[in-house]
């Protein structure tokens, strides 16, 4: 009788759940290259999830194997409840998938890919013009022209639209905005809000660690291995320690005296400024100044600071490098 309770439990909360991945493995080159390493992770129903990474991080083999283009080596993974390896056909047909590379035909113009696509999955454009309005509207002007001679930005409205024309129940996309303008940009992520707020289901990977604030929650990825779920709001409030910009006339300088100095922690550039944290959890403005040497150092600024989902990032992956230095060290590497 328990485990019947039990059982339906856990029914019931994965009813609740578009994507479902357990410990999924891929290597390429006959295993030589690990990556994708133990990815677990789900996505809610209606969801905006980010998978955020830099290049080579494993966000594109984690795509492929949920939209059913890739098998993994082992581990797991279901989509609206269906098995990726076993049920793909019934997912290809439920899921919209926007690959990071420009993949449409681009001797086709606009609405000949729109038509063509809608035609595979037996609709229409007119059949879904109400999900796809807003975007449509946009680059119907240029409903003649050749895919390949568009922007990228009106390239990366297209490739959405094309990936909607079905009504899919879950849309994947794979950097999306990656070489897109900045206004671009902000346009697709107001875009991806409206169709959240249709109630489709959005998995979305990017390296732009200032679009995972825009996400309802994020994974930080890093050679294969997800290092942190959580919203984007708790990741950043789960910074342990105070973090301090500090700035000077030769930052050069500046950031190899404090890289030496036994009492940092951590310092890396970012932007106009170095970010650091020092070993002591009571550090304060006064005590970097002392370490950065405010006596020698002309044009001195120190100032503390809130943290990023970006500096969060550098954090988890240092304590990550120290790690896995450690097991190699145990193992005698």
């Amino acid at each position: 009788m328990k485990n019947e309770v039990h059982n339906s439990h856990l029914s019931a909360a994965n009813s609740q759940l578009s994507v479902i991945c357990k410990n999924i493995v891929k290597t390429y080159n006959k295993g030589e290259v690990k990556a994708v390493n133990a990815v677990s992770f789900d996505v809610q129903k209606g969801e905006l999830f980010g998978l955020i990474g830099p290049d080579g991080a494993g966000k594109t083999s984690i795509f492929r194997i949920l939209t059913t283009l890739l098998l993994a080596d082992s581990g797991t993974a279901r989509v609206e409840g269906l098995d990726v390896a076993n049920d793909y056909r019934e997912i290809r047909n439920m899921v919209g998938y926007m690959p990071g590379k420009f993949s449409l035909y681009q001797d086709l113009t606009v609405e000949e890919n729109l038509r063509f696509f809608a035609t595979v999955f037996g609709t229409s454009i007119e059949d879904n013009y109400e999900l796809i309005k807003d975007i449509y509207d946009q680059i119907k002007p240029f409903n003649n022209r050749r895919a390949g001679k568009l922007s990228g930005g009106m390239k990366q409205k297209l490739a959405l639209c094309c990936a909607l024309i079905h009504k899919p129940t879950v849309l994947f996309l794979d950097e999306p905005t990656t070489g897109v303008d900045v206004v671009s940009r902000k346009e697709f992520w107001e875009m991806l809000d409206r169709l959240k707020k249709q109630g489709i289901t959005i998995v979305v990977s990017t390296p732009y660690m200032d679009e995972a604030t825009l996400c309802d929650r994020i994974a930080l990825i890093q050679n294969g291995s997800i290092m942190s779920i959580d919203t984007p709001d708790n990741i950043v409030k789960s910074f342990p320690k105070p973090l301090f910009a500090a700035k000077a006339d030769n930052i050069y300088t500046l950031l190899q005296d404090l890289r030496s100095a036994d009492e940092v922690e951590s310092c890396y550039p970012f932007g106009e400024y170095l970010h650091l944290t020092v070993k002591t959890a009571t550090s304060d403005i006064d005590s970097i100044k002392q370490i950065a040497g405010k006596d020698t150092v002309n044009g001195l600024e120190v100032k503390r600071i809130g943290p990023t989902i970006e500096d969060s990032f550098i954090r988890l992956m240092n304590e990550d490098n120290v790690k896995e230095n450690t097991k190699e060290k145990a193992d005698g590497k």
